[in-house]
């Protein structure tokens, strides 16, 4: 559950239509019957006495970073056309196992993984939908490498599956990381040692960075600062940020 005092710390922007967080890798975007505590929106539409908030950006529950919400439909549809047209960007940090050597650009479908344990998982598949992604290297170290991830796509798990592919896994996937069924083991007996073995990390090893609204008619890029427990992780591998 979010705690009211905890919203305020979050917000990288706020105007009469638009709403821009730093989300934490807890945190789940969408409401929930839980209440409206339990979610990034149901906080937001508490801290901001508004009927209604629209997400225009979401993240996975252990994705951290920026996420931006309109307080009215029409800036909403603005930003979700900008994004449907490819004129938002986006850059992330991922810490994967291995180190990259030299920049790389993804150019591979991506589809449903009919073969996984897993019913969300994709991966790279020949009739799947078009998604690229460029990772470049930032610092490697301790059999590591902390990425910058550009997308030109937004498929889902896009980067993840991209990372599994080239096989330079992300920490802490449950998914996508060494096997699939960690995330199985997770649901049934949430965090344990031997999840921790394997993983390194209690949420995946990602964290969106920026997002650029200028084409989308909102002069501003909004960045969010790698969380600590990412850098924590990389400076223990020796990692230079």
């Amino acid at each position: 559950m979010i705690a009211p005092e905890e919203v305020p710390s979050w917000i990288v922007y706020e105007d009469e239509r638009v709403l821009v967080v730093d989300k934490p890798g807890d945190v789940v975007c969408h409401p929930s019957k839980a209440g409206p505590w339990s979610s990034l929106v149901g906080a937001v539409r508490e801290y901001t006495q508004l009927a209604t908030v629209h997400l225009v950006f979401r993240l996975d529950r252990e994705t951290s970073g920026i996420v931006v919400l309109a307080k009215d439909p029409e800036m909403a549809s603005r930003l979700q056309v900008a994004m449907q047209k490819r004129k938002i960007g986006k850059a992330y940090f991922a810490v994967l196992n291995g180190e990259m050597a030299a920049a790389v650009t993804v150019d591979q479908p991506l589809g449903d993984d009919l073969a996984s344990p897993v019913f969300v998982k994709t991966c790279v598949r020949p009739d799947g939908q078009a998604a690229v992604s460029h990772f470049t290297p930032v610092g490697v170290g301790g059999g590591f490498s902390l990425v910058r991830v550009v997308t030109d796509t937004g498929r889902k798990h896009q980067i993840r599956a991209h990372a599994q592919w080239l096989g330079h896994t992300m920490v802490g996937d449950k998914i996508y990381g060494p096997d699939a069924r960690c995330y199985l083991d997770f649901i049934d007996h949430g965090w344990t040692e031997a999840l921790a073995a394997k993983l390194l990390l209690p949420r995946q090893a990602l964290h969106c960075a920026e997002i650029d609204l200028r084409s989308a008619g909102v002069d501003r890029v909004f960045t969010a600062p790698l969380p600590a427990d990412l850098r924590e992780f990389c400076g223990s591998r020796g990692i230079s940020l």
